[in-house]
């Protein structure tokens, strides 16, 4: 009887253990430990994909502060994918959510945001929309749910400011035919993004506006047939990889020898930025002595400082990880707190009452 006894426990301890190994596939989670927060219901957190370097940044940031706040959470990842992270968010309330944290995959329409909140407001759950933009529409058909992001706009712009300085300052060492103009390309990272147009829109115009005021001829894309100028990672995952395989490609035809050699690279993130860095690389530029091609990326991801450190990237604009993370750590808190949703948060960073705004700075390891 005492073996059968000592066997039953056995299967007891090993069927919880399994059961608690099968719970945590969706992502990582801590239970809070014994604090009063942990006692207020879980957080559930919603990434677009942990593969974006400064996505993982803000959720090492959250992580901490989450852990070290006694909140019991779980992190999801939707890999890109919106019909997953939906599908996320309705597990996520079935078992009893007190929050939802969303970095949304689908930025292209209404419908995926909306669709959460109508699931949230069921429940009466409060969303905290953070990092990829949500409409103010979406945002304000919930009195329960704020963005917190940053002003887009002004990483365009001030990327755009920085490469004009750089070349006003730099022309004719970056002309490398000549030719009295500068030859570039612009990686964009996503379709319907609005990030990514504004990005792409604001980094040329305020380098062109800068180069004009100084003289200088404006920016010339690199491919005359290109209507677009520019080039998207057809996944829609900002990746580095996309980046150096386009920029192999291009330098296969554009080079020194052929007079039309690509002499400026705009990535509107820092991944994109060192991909681009590894193909030039390959190609024998970029490796820190010789000959370098001007990268500037956004983000100032600790893999881009090193580059920028190193020569082999001139400069980024800083998307704040932390600043991002405490907001939204802060605004959870007064939700549960039952106070109002943006009390202790900067107001020079609040935008009407439903968004908060992190602010940039430019990054050149100066």
């Amino acid at each position: 009887m005492k073996i059968k006894k000592i066997l039953t426990a056995v299967l007891a301890i090993t069927l919880a253990v399994g059961l608690t190994a099968c719970g945590s596939k969706s992502g990582s989670s801590s239970n809070g430990g014994n604090s009063e927060n942990a006692k207020k219901g879980e957080v559930s957190v919603f990434y677009y994909t942990y593969s974006d370097t400064y996505i993982s940044s803000v959720r090492s940031a959250m992580d901490k502060l989450l852990t070290d706040g006694g909140y019991k959470f779980q992190n999801y990842d939707a890999n890109g994918n919106q019909t997953t992270q939906t599908e996320q968010v309705t597990t996520a309330l079935a078992k009893g959510s007190k929050l939802l944290v969303v970095n949304v995959v689908d930025t292209g329409s209404n419908d995926a945001a909306q669709n959460i909140i109508n699931l949230a407001k069921e429940q009466d759950v409060p969303v905290i929309f953070f990092n990829r933009s949500v409409d103010e529409s979406v945002v304000s058909s919930y009195e329960k749910c704020v963005f917190v992001g940053t002003d887009y706009e002004m990483a365009g712009h001030m990327q755009g400011e920085m490469i004009g300085k750089y070349l006003t300052e730099n022309f004719d060492k970056v002309d490398l035919n000549g030719d009295g103009k500068i030859s570039y390309v612009v990686f964009k990272g996503q379709e319907g993004n609005m990030e990514a147009i504004a990005r792409t829109k604001f980094g040329v115009e305020d380098a062109n506006t800068v180069l004009k005021n100084a003289g200088k001829s404006e920016l010339v894309f690199y491919d005359p047939s290109n209507s677009n100028k520019y080039l998207v990672d057809q996944n829609g995952q900002w990746s580095s990889a996309a980046a150096t395989d386009y920029m192999s490609t291009i330098l296969a035809q554009y080079s020194e020898a052929n007079k039309n050699m690509v002499e400026l690279v705009i990535a509107n993130n820092d991944e994109m930025a060192l991909g681009a860095i590894s193909g030039l690389q390959a190609a024998g530029y970029n490796n820190g002595s010789g000959k370098s091609i001007p990268v500037f990326g956004i983000d100032a991801t600790d893999a881009a400082k090193e580059a920028i450190s190193k020569g082999n990237m001139v400069g980024t604009i800083k998307q704040d990880a932390d600043g991002m993370a405490s907001a939204i750590t802060t605004i959870g808190a007064n939700f549960f707190d039952n106070k109002t949703p943006l009390d202790g948060i900067n107001s020079d960073e609040i935008v009407g009452n439903w968004r908060v705004n992190i602010p940039y700075s430019t990054y050149t390891g100066k």
